[in-house]
């Protein structure tokens, strides 16, 4: 069965008091993946906006790795699946990214609060808001 994927937002929710933190952590808890760069995104608003230091981030992050069945490597055919992507959806690349890695994974849901709800990529990709 493939794995469901988190995008970045889904990870950060999980690490806030907010209402849909609930709904982020019951994913996590599911048998779930996401990428290098929903790892680096979560880095970047940990910092940023939570105002994690260095230890409590690398804990965050250590507990993510722990909880996820996998964290897909972004490579070279992802940047060009992505590129297509993006052109043929209009998409930003940093979404297209994402799902391209997603479809790479072998995904068939893509859970994200950023992206259109109820789109379909490629006949087997589905997009889902999980607080929609």
């Amino acid at each position: 069965m493939p794995a469901e994927f988190l995008d970045s937002n889904v990870l950060i929710y999980a690490f806030t008091n907010d209402p849909r933190a609930a709904r982020a952590q019951e994913l996590l808890a599911g048998d779930c993946i996401t990428s290098v760069q929903g790892l680096n995104e979560f880095a970047n608003i940990g910092r940023r906006k939570l105002g994690m230091d260095w230890i409590e981030l690398k804990l965050a992050l250590a507990s993510l790795r722990a909880v996820l069945r996998d964290v897909v490597p972004v490579d070279l055919p992802a940047h060009d699946t992505a590129l297509a992507i993006a052109e043929r959806h209009r998409l930003g690349i940093y979404d297209s990214l994402m799902i391209a890695t997603a479809l790479a994974a072998g995904s068939d849901t893509l859970w994200s609060e950023d992206m259109q709800h109820g789109m379909v990529i490629d006949s087997r990709l589905r997009i889902a808001n999980p607080f929609a």
